[in-house]
Order: structure tokens, then C-alpha cells, then sequence
């Protein structure tokens, strides 16, 4: 079975995500709410579940298994996206507009692992 290019690039955008939280922890670490504890550990699981993620979402028999694991992770994600946008330093000076049109992105990333569901 060939997979669409759409979902090859999905699960590259994700892994190169969740790699950059390794390479770059505190820039992630810093757009994580202060009401959550263990930063790290956060960061950590995050950056391993989008590495998991992608990497499952190339391999046939667990791409709906790996979509809906990504729906979970970007509802999950929200509110670092939510806090980026109400705490100008989490925001790394982006301009307030960026950071608006970021919360509603989610919605279109939802639907976007939602086409590989079913």
C-alpha cells in the first residue's frame, strides 16, 4: 500500500518536532504553563510521543492507532499554545497576531490526522 505524500509530511513535520524538544528543551519548557508541574517530564513525553507518533503514522497497520494519538497530543498541547498567547514572555516577543492565529491552527491540525482515522 503507497502512502499519500500528505501523510509522509505530516509524520516528518512531527518528528522533526518531537526532536527539537531534545534539542532545544528550554525553548519548550518556557511555553509550558506553570499550573503543570515537572516541566521537563513534560517535555520530555511530548517530545517522545510526537517521535512515536510520526514514526507510526508511516507504518500502515498503526496509522489510525498514530492519528488519533495526535488528536489526543494537540488537544493536549493547547494550553502551552494558550498560555504563549497570554504571557508575552512564553510568547518569545512574536507578534500577538501570530500567536492568535496559532490557537485556531490546532483545529485544522485536528483535521488533518483526522483524514488517516479511518
Amino acid at each position: 500500500m503507497i502512502l499519500p505524500w500528505h501523510l509522509y509530511l505530516m509524520a516528518f513535520l512531527y518528528i522533526l518536532a518531537g526532536l527539537n524538544h531534545f534539542r532545544k528543551p528550554g525553548m519548550y519548557i518556557k511555553i509550558i504553563p506553570p499550573a503543570f508541574k515537572n516541566p521537563k517530564l513534560i517535555n520530555i513525553l511530548s517530545g517522545a510521543a510526537e517521535i512515536i507518533l510520526g514514526i507510526f503514522l508511516i507504518l500502515p497497520f498503526t496509522t489510525q492507532i498514530a492519528a488519533w494519538g495526535i488528536i489526543m497530543l494537540l488537544i493536549a498541547i493547547f494550553p502551552a499554545n494558550l498560555y504563549m498567547f497570554q504571557n508575552k514572555k512564553a510568547g518569545f516577543g512574536l507578534p500577538l497576531w501570530i500567536l492568535f492565529v496559532r490557537l485556531p491552527l490546532q483545529i485544522v491540525l485536528i483535521y488533518w490526522a483526522y483524514q488517516y482515522t479511518f
